[in-house]
């Protein structure tokens, strides 16, 4: 074209920014931009928008800024480009600011302005900011784009407001997989697994078909509730629809499996897998930790082909812990910084605590916890006191407890164990008032709960309750079971 003397002009130059992105060629991109400075379209609205889109797509936000700023004139299509290259660039603040710039020049927006201002909020995890500008959506009637309606229920469920994530959801007047997965991801990460499987049954009958991110999604809802029944039936689904065969579906039942205690479909389902990744190693070595299978973790360890990662070791120590095998576990400890480069983070000191600790070596645990680079932290601190109650040892339980009401004090444990403490040495006025403290400074406590499912329903109780629909024949069958249970423990006295 050029050796013919034929000059390229806006279209040509459009096409040809757009093809660099497309094959993924920055260079070309680069000498691009300049034919265009030296062709005179170096201040064109139109070009200038495609290079911006050129430069976000490749990270280079302060190029793209440039590009943006020698714009004299900026259309619509410009300024909704520069909010998504520092929307998808992570730079969210700066995203909102060029959004305000360009209503302050009277330029309302359209829907993919709002898409971007909203991903905005969702990384800005500020949901007052977010529903401001859901106001707008709604003012300029751009409530019924099925992106933004998607962009939106995401914001409200990554911002813990579940319920506005699904009246948005509800009141969208179309939706296509995307908006589907999100509300269903977003009960995944609620742990409502019981919603996410009404969804996807919703989703069934609206005759869309669910893909992998949504069968992993419901899967992990359901293995973190133990929903046995429903597990069985989506690995059924998964197998039908051929989903199986991506890594994130069977992962996701592998851990399932493992939550729900059957850990022998966990292993079977890792056996099955053709080319197990980073997270099917993992996955599988937290299993064995979970069910006290410490040298199958191990020896799994030895095994597995990626390379570990932090939170592998965390399960290994998890499983050296819950098993006993300390001088496994202190190796495995030394092994992250000496042999794989990994520096141990909290998690880490916390399972080495654990690990000495259940085996009676607390003088040990607390030289662990006093040369964390880090400090201990509450859960380190927790697992600390816990050995030293089953120990005896009132002395480290007590200074444990103390640097737990510094870090929490808030929380009624440190106070209930140092109220504890106090009373095994007969000191009641000290009981009194650490007592007091725990009244006044701590919430009421909300009780732990069991559940059972039934029949493919989950029925929950705490202690005592008096709440569940059949609550008398339950106490009635507790009674029957009780006195054989009482009878029994008199012949082994």
């Amino acid at each position: 074209m050029l050796s013919e003397g034929v000059n390229p002009n806006r279209i040509t130059f459009l096409n040809l920014v757009s093809l660099s992105i497309q094959a993924g060629d920055f260079k070309m991109g680069t000498q691009l931009h300049c034919r265009i400075a030296k062709s005179g379209f170096r201040k064109d609205c139109h070009v200038n928008s495609s290079l911006v889109k050129f430069y976000s797509k490749f990270g280079f936000v302060s190029e793209a800024k440039l590009v943006f700023d020698d714009s004299v004139y900026k259309d619509l299509v410009l300024w909704n480009v520069m909010v998504s290259c520092y929307s998808l660039n992570g730079l969210r603040e700066d995203g909102f600011k060029v959004f305000l710039m360009m209503r302050s020049h009277g330029i309302k927006g359209d829907e993919f302005t709002y898409t971007s201002v909203v991903n905005c909020c969702v990384y800005l995890t500020d949901c007052d900011l977010g529903k401001q500008i859901h106001v707008l959506v709604f003012r300029f009637g751009f409530d019924r784009d099925m992106v933004l309606g998607s962009a939106l229920t995401d914001m409200y469920a990554k911002n813990e407001n579940i319920n506005d994530a699904r009246k948005v959801f509800d009141e969208m007047c179309q939706r296509n997989l995307i908006s589907w997965n999100t509300m269903i991801v977003g009960y995944g990460h609620h742990n409502n697994g019981k919603e996410a499987i009404k969804l996807l049954r919703n989703m069934l009958k609206d005759d869309f078909t669910p893909d992998d991110l949504t069968l992993a999604s419901v899967i992990s809802s359901c293995g973190n509730l133990s929903l046995t029944c429903e597990i069985h039936e989506l690995h059924s689904y998964s197998l039908k629809l051929g989903n199986i065969s991506f890594l994130s579906v069977s992962n996701s039942l592998l851990n399932a499996y493992s939550k729900s205690g059957n850990i022998a479909s966990s292993f079977k389902l890792f056996n099955s897998i053709n080319h197990p990744d980073l997270v099917s190693y993992t996955s599988m070595i937290q299993a064995y930790a979970f069910h006290g299978l410490s040298r199958n973790a191990i020896n799994l360890f030895k095994k597995m082909v990626p390379k570990p990662d932090k939170i592998t070791f965390l399960g290994v120590l998890s499983a050296c812990s819950h098993g006993g095998l300390v001088t496994e576990g202190l190796h495995y400890f030394k092994s992250m910084t000496k042999d794989h480069g990994l520096e141990p983070g909290l998690e880490h000191y916390t399972c080495v605590v654990d690990l000495l600790g259940r085996a009676g070596l607390v003088t040990e645990a607390f030289r662990v916890l006093v040369s964390m680079p880090m400090g201990p932290g509450p859960d380190s601190l927790g697992a600390f006191i816990g050995h030293c109650r089953a120990h005896k040892d009132l002395e480290f339980a007590k200074w444990a407890s103390e640097k737990l009401l510094v870090l929490e004090p808030d929380k009624n444990v440190g106070y209930a164990v140092l109220s504890n403490m106090f009373a095994y040495s007969g000191m009641w006025f000290d009981v009194g008032k650490i007592r007091k403290k725990m009244r006044d400074n701590c919430c009421l406590k909300i009780p732990g709960f069991s559940w059972l499912e039934v029949g493919g329903e989950v029925h929950g109780f705490v202690s005592r309750d008096e709440a569940h629909s059949q609550c008398s024949d339950l106490y009635h069958v507790l009674g029957l079971l009780y006195d054989p249970m009482t009878m029994d423990l008199s012949f082994i006295d």
